[in-house]
């Protein structure tokens, strides 16, 4: 997809979720979006479109680091609870508890037996919070091996992009089978009616952006609230020439370089 045809629908879909957004925080909505997906599938990418224009203090994400000791003690799905949404808030997960369905077993962080575990416990726990009324959503994001791989060279010779080039994500690209045959249990045995896996193809970076916001607007109820959207009138702006302060020049401000003047 052409960058002017993406500015242009994406757009049209910010307005969509300005209007989800503000239903969101005035019904107390609560919605839980998971981002799943090989390495440089594009999960950062899709969030970072999703939160252009949004409020902060309504949508989340949720990046969760390698499991520290004492979190390693505590029941799988514990670390993950606290940062599930509360009423008026999204939270986008950015990778999630399904580390512990295809990353942690191909990778051997976990044993066998926790695997197995996590897999019978998991839709029972997904129930819970979606009858608890969370509006929870999962996206897989697809992507070819030669797209991967072409990703993977790009950071590879990009400074600005070496940081997404990982030890784990290297170690990844030799296991392509494995974590395609964990994927395919995940999905049997994980996805339900409740709450199913959503696939998306990942090989053309802004059609899947674009896509998964209309997937996200499609399964999140919302309306349009034209009151709230009506255009704001400012009343005149208070002159500074009306009272006794005298600003300072910026001057005498510390001000910094201008590293671009002409």
């Amino acid at each position: 997809m052409k960058k002017r045809r993406f500015e242009k629908e994406l757009e049209g879909l910010e307005f969509e979720l300005a209007k989800l957004q503000e239903t969101v925080q005035r019904k107390g909505l609560k919605i839980a979006v998971i981002f799943e997906g090989r390495d440089a599938s594009g999960k950062g990418g899709a969030i970072k479109t999703i939160l252009r224009r949004m409020n902060a203090r309504v949508w989340r994400v949720a990046a969760l680091p390698k499991p520290s000791d004492r979190e390693r003690t505590q029941w799988y799905f514990e670390r993950y609870v606290k940062h599930l949404p509360s009423g008026g808030e999204v939270v986008l997960f950015d990778r999630s508890w399904y580390n512990r369905a295809v990353i942690e077993p191909v990778m051997g962080f976990c044993t066998e037996a926790e695997h197995e575990a996590f897999m019978r416990e998991v839709p029972q726990f997904e129930k819970m919070l979606v009858d608890s009324g969370l509006i929870l959503i999962k996206f897989w994001i697809h992507v070819s091996a030669e797209e991967q791989e072409q990703r993977f060279q790009d950071r590879a010779n990009d400074p600005r992009k070496r940081w997404k080039l990982s030890p784990i994500d290297l170690k990844a690209r030799d296991l392509w089978i494995e974590f395609t045959q964990a994927r395919d249990r995940m999905f049997e045995e994980t996805s339900t009616e409740r709450s199913p896996w959503l696939v998306v193809d990942g090989n053309d970076k802004r059609k899947a952006r674009l896509n998964i916001i209309r997937a996200i607007l499609d399964r999140a109820p919302y309306e349009f609230n034209k009151q709230a959207f009506k255009p704001v009138k400012l009343p005149p702006r208070p002159s500074i020439d009306d009272c006794d302060y005298c600003e300072p020049d910026l001057e005498t401000l510390n001000l910094i370089k201008d590293y671009y003047a002409d």
